[in-house]
């Protein structure tokens, strides 16, 4: 694990602020993991803010919600994020945000809730990960084994971002509801919160919280890629996740702080996802923010918002620099999984020439998964995937370090995808 420069200082102290509603939005149908979701509406209908629009096609699947209220225009391909392209429902705003999300749950009502009945809430309400994993949030809650520990993710370890610390100086106490019902869902016996070193508001207020529950605040150092799971679990509990296993085989579930609050929301408001808190930054803005933001909204509107543009942006990458996608178009929408939006100018962006691997072992000894980078680079090179796959290629987590580390500058992480991919196949 590796201290980057974290390129936080723009956005870290600056609130949340609600973006305007967008004039379109486009809705994929893929905004998580799993099968794409079903359309449930036609053009020509007309929908309300938190109204259900697409269905599961399984159970790893998710419900998609509208973000606003007003007429759908229509389903098409449409630019996407991470795939590109896909399809995705287009509704015009009416401008009004009629509302279908019910009056919130009293206490009493939450406290007679049973963890099924808490898990088809979630469900109900298109929760998935939202620290950008995707994952639909019900499976989670449901682990195919006995779990002890819950171990809340407040990390945010890539640069730039600030989302996450934000909603958790804001909304700590509704986080810690969000926490109480995940706690109560699973049955555990310990409750974890995993915070770094870099965000002394977000530890100030949940000490001040916790003197009176029974969670543990640990405090880790600021290091990459601090927020993945297996690495949160060896540094926060000093566990080991074994290699091919996921968390639940040694009794442990992580959550990030964003989806704990939309889980808050979903329980305790009744509101499905369809707004999420996205980080607006990078040098080429003059005004970088924090803002609440509707599914579905192009991320021209998110920078027009955040501008006027100091420079014409070289790159722009939804997520962080270091695991993040650079984008084609500014038509690409928010979906459920933007964590931020970074703008790189130039030199920032700069690529520099590949050179012949020196065989160093620097992509070795920062790999957090315990892979060797350069010998899978090499099998998905010559394209033998069954022998990336003998060295694991399926562990890496994509976080680029290897890239970073690497004094030849090999795109090692690019081949490595392709080599799971494949591998996968």
């Amino acid at each position: 694990m590796v201290r980057l420069e974290e390129h936080k200082h723009s956005t870290e102290n600056k609130a949340i602020e609600k973006l305007p509603l967008p004039a379109k939005a486009y809705i994929p149908l893929s905004q998580h993991l799993g099968k794409i979701s079903i359309p449930e509406v036609k053009a020509g209908e007309g929908v309300l803010t938190g109204q259900r629009i697409a269905g599961v096609a399984g159970h790893v699947s998710a419900f998609i919600h509208s973000s606003v209220s007003g007429k759908v225009a229509g389903l098409e391909e449409w630019p996407h994020p991470i795939l590109g392209r896909c399809r995705a429902i287009i509704i015009e705003n009416d401008g009004q945000d009629k509302s279908q999300i019910p009056n919130p749950r009293s206490q009493i009502e939450i406290d007679r809730l049973t963890p099924e009945q808490v898990r088809n809430i979630v469900f109900e309400a298109g929760i998935v990960g939202m620290g950008g994993a995707s994952f639909p949030t019900h499976i989670k809650l449901n682990p195919p084994k006995p779990v002890d520990t819950l171990v809340i993710n407040g990390a945010e370890c890539e640069p730039y971002l600030t989302g996450d610390y934000r909603l958790m100086v804001e909304k700590t106490k509704e986080i810690l509801q969000g926490v109480a019902i995940v706690e109560k869902c699973l049955g555990v016996k310990n409750v974890v919160i995993a915070i770094e070193d870099n965000k002394p508001e977000a530890i100030k207020a949940f000490s001040q919280e916790l003197r009176a529950e029974s969670y543990e605040l640990r405090v880790l150092k600021s290091l990459y890629p601090q927020g993945g799971e297996k690495q949160l679990i060896r540094n926060a509990l000093g566990k080991e996740v074994p290699q091919g296993k996921l968390p639940f085989d040694i009794g442990v579930v992580v959550h990030n702080v964003g989806t704990v609050y939309a889980i808050y929301e979903a329980v305790y408001l009744g509101k499905p996802l369809y707004e999420r808190v996205v980080t607006v930054t990078g040098t080429c803005l003059t005004n970088p923010k924090n803002l609440l933001v509707r599914i579905g909204t192009p991320l021209k509107e998110l920078i027009a918002y955040c501008g006027p543009l100091k420079e014409d942006p070289e790159k722009i990458i939804i997520g962080g620099p270091m695991m993040g996608m650079a984008q084609y178009t500014t038509d690409v929408p928010v979906i459920k999984s933007t964590t931020g939006v970074v703008l790189l100018n130039k030199k920032e962006a700069l690529v520099q020439e590949e050179e012949f691997c020196i065989r160093c072992g620097a992509c070795v000894r920062a790999c957090p998964a315990g892979l060797m980078p350069c010998l899978i680079n090499l099998a998905s090179e010559k394209e033998l995937w069954a022998q990336a796959k003998a060295y694991n290629c399926l562990d890496c987590i994509e976080c680029g370090l290897c890239n970073y580390v690497c004094p030849a500058n090999r795109i090692l992480t690019q081949s490595i995808k392709r080599a799971k991919q494949e591998a996968s196949k």
